[in-house]
This record gives C-alpha cells, structure tokens and sequence, in this order.
C-alpha cells in the first residue's frame, strides 16, 4: 500500500515569512566598503566610503605625478582604470580602458599605473555578512598634459 501526504494540511506562515526575507537580501552589495586605515576611525558607511575613495584618488594621482612624460603633442583624455580589491587584501590592476593614440603616446602607462596600485598603502577588503570579499573600483584619470 502506497499513502501520499501533503503538508498544506499544517500553517508554516512564519516559516515562510522568514524564508522570503532571506531569499530578498542584494548580493551585490557589500555591509562595509573596502578601507584604509586612515578612515577605519569613521563609524558611519558612507564617510567611510567617502574617505576610501578620496584616498584612493589622491595616492593614485599623487602617484602618477612623480613621473615625467615627454610628449610630441597636447594630450587631454579621461581614461578609467579597474582595480580589484581582493579578498586577501591583494589589490590588482584588472583593466584599463584608454585610446590606442593614448597608449602608443604613453607606452609605458599601464606599468606607471601598475606602480601607483602597488604603491597603494594596505587596503582592507569589502565585507559581506561578516567575510572578506574581493570587489572592484573604477577610477576615472583625466590625463592632460601640455607641451
């Protein structure tokens, strides 16, 4: 003899609430953004993701600056550069998105850029839900050099 049972017979409605709520957290969100130790004294999120990015722009073009281009022509372009954060507090240069006539007027860029990145001082990872995770900034560089 074969019996079926069905558990509609029995009301699990805070059961299912508490699934739904789970099932609706974003993922692509991180709790904390990743940080400096200069801005780990701030308590609220979005200074300290304030202060992150700042830094960051600031020891990338600070950087940057120490070197000495020599061009044949004005050059004026944005160029956005990835940087994965990972887990593990390595910071990687994932990509560059810049014009060939910019790359072959710089050749030695991506290394200058790549230099700037390890240059970084240490950089704690983003958190999500208590574990470091690797994530990615995009830093937009406006380079404009003159003759």
């Amino acid at each position: 003899m074969i019996s079926f049972t069905s558990c509609d017979y029995f009301s699990f409605e805070k059961n299912k609430n508490l699934e739904k709520i789970d099932m609706d957290v974003d993922f692509t969100s991180v709790d904390f953004s990743p940080s400096f130790k200069v801005c780990d004294s701030l308590i609220n999120k979005l200074k300290k993701t304030d202060c992150f990015r700042t830094t960051m722009h600031q020891e990338i073009y600070k950087s940057l600056a120490e070197n000495s281009i020599q061009l044949k022509k004005d050059v004026d372009e944005t160029i956005v550069v990835v940087i994965k954060i990972q887990a593990d507090k390595q910071v990687v240069l994932a990509s560059i998105k810049a014009s060939d006539s910019l790359l072959k007027h710089i050749p030695n860029l991506k290394k200058m850029i790549k230099k700037s990145i390890a240059d970084l001082p240490d950089v704690y990872p983003a958190i999500k839900r208590g574990i470091p995770v690797t994530t990615q900034y995009k830093l937009p560089i406006r380079i404009k050099l003159e003759n």
